[in-house]
């Protein structure tokens, strides 16, 4: 790989980290399709895989406790935000609820999905953050939850990168995939949200 094509990985994976990072707030951000392009740009690097996921993770983690850091110390911006959406204040209330109600490892579960749901990061980060709990446990539950969607998404563009011949090829089934995936994990919350709510 010559040095124009090395710094234009370089600038590609820098980006996929700041959205990963920023996601936290703003979840609209194509985070998922910035780390899969990281990974085609980065494919004929050795290691490069295993340096981007953990980097991933990294930015991932410090997301979460850069939002629940700004909660809990009642960011302006952040009252604003969840006073003025009304559907963001009872989410929050009802993820609060729910992860008070839960053991340990159904908390940690329920954590880890939050990461393959549109928004649902956010949401629990800002739930904890207005938590009269303290976040340890959370946070430990966080750098897992980090760490498996660093490895899937990685892992997603890899694979991609492997299977076909063309970059945007790859690109195009890595971003479908993964919106699928994002699809069906977000209709499982809701279907279990109803149920739960038809057995209460």
């Amino acid at each position: 790989m010559n040095s124009a094509s090395l710094v234009s990985s370089s600038w590609f994976c820098v980006l996929a980290l700041v959205a990963v990072l920023g996601d936290a707030f703003l979840p609209f951000l194509p985070s998922g399709t910035l780390v899969i392009l990281a990974v085609l740009k980065t494919s004929r690097i050795d290691g490069a895989p295993l340096l981007l996921a953990a980097a991933v993770a990294v930015a991932s983690f410090l997301g979460d406790v850069l939002l629940l850091t700004l909660a809990r110390r009642g960011a302006p911006f952040l009252r604003r935000r969840i006073d003025g959406r009304p559907k963001l204040a009872a989410s929050v209330r009802r993820v609060q609820q729910s992860l008070d109600g839960r053991t340990s490892h159904a908390a940690a579960v329920m954590v880890i999905v939050a990461r393959f749901v549109p928004g649902g990061r956010t949401v629990l980060d800002l739930a904890m953050g207005h938590s009269p709990s303290q976040p340890r446990r959370f946070l430990r539950w966080s750098a897992l939850a980090a760490l498996v969607w660093a490895a899937y998404i990685v892992t997603l563009g890899w694979l991609n990168s492997h299977w076909f011949n063309t970059a945007w090829l790859s690109l195009a089934v890595s971003c479908a995939a993964a919106t699928s995936i994002s699809a069906a994990v977000a209709r499982l919350v809701r279907r279990s949200r109803q149920l739960a709510a038809i057995s209460a």
